[in-house]
């Protein structure tokens, strides 16, 4: 791959990445609800997630979920169905944990939040397809494509690593700056809300 196509493909990725969407909402929720450790290890599940999408996308899975409908409409409902029981199992903690001067519950353990990230990834059917159309504009298909692969993989794995992290910085600080039980109720109630959103933004588009 050619210094000027990486250079490309970083920066388009990187506007691309900025802009939010699940993987966004999904990590501000995490943060938000269940402080910067959790977000972190959401972030890790993700990252692990985009790497599957960029295998998959190469080896044609993303041309397959284009041209079945019924595919691509059962990978898309199951996201949006896992990323609404999320966000409603936060609301839902969050109440209970402050309802009748109940104890704080503990926040999610780590494994929790990096599968949360890592199927909110991989159940975006458009995410896969996009990656179909968006990889094919910068891969050269007279190179080694195992190589251009390895670029891929870890330029998109950086840019999406940082910028997420950011939104989870910015959440988690948020989160922290208040402590007391009323704003931990809210804060819960705010990450199920992004969730629940989330979902609601991956079912209205095609």
């Amino acid at each position: 791959m050619k210094f000027e196509i990486w250079l490309a493909f970083v920066i388009t990725y990187s506007v691309i990445s900025i802009i939010p969407g699940p993987s966004v909402f999904m990590v501000t929720g995490q943060a938000l609800s269940g402080g910067i450790r959790a977000a972190f290890m959401c972030i890790l599940g993700e990252l692990i997630g985009g790497v599957v999408l960029v295998a998959l996308s190469l080896f044609g899975v993303g041309a397959i979920l284009a041209a079945s409908s019924k595919l691509f409409q059962i990978v898309k409902w199951a996201g949006v169905f896992y990323m609404a029981y999320l966000g409603y199992t936060q609301i839902r903690n969050a109440r209970q944990d402050n309802s009748n001067g109940a104890q704080p519950r503990k926040t999610q353990n780590g494994i929790a939040s990096a599968k949360a990230g890592f199927f909110t990834a991989v159940l975006n059917p458009k995410a896969i397809i996009f990656y179909v159309a968006f990889l094919s504009q910068f891969l050269d298909s007279s190179a080694n494509i195992y190589v251009q692969f390895a670029i891929v993989v870890t330029s998109s794995t950086l840019i999406v690593g940082t910028i997420l992290a950011g939104y989870a910085l910015l959440a988690a600080q948020a989160r922290k700056t208040i402590q007391t039980a009323e704003a931990r109720r809210w804060f819960g109630y705010t990450g199920g809300g992004f969730l629940v959103g989330a979902s609601i933004f991956m079912a209205s588009t095609r």
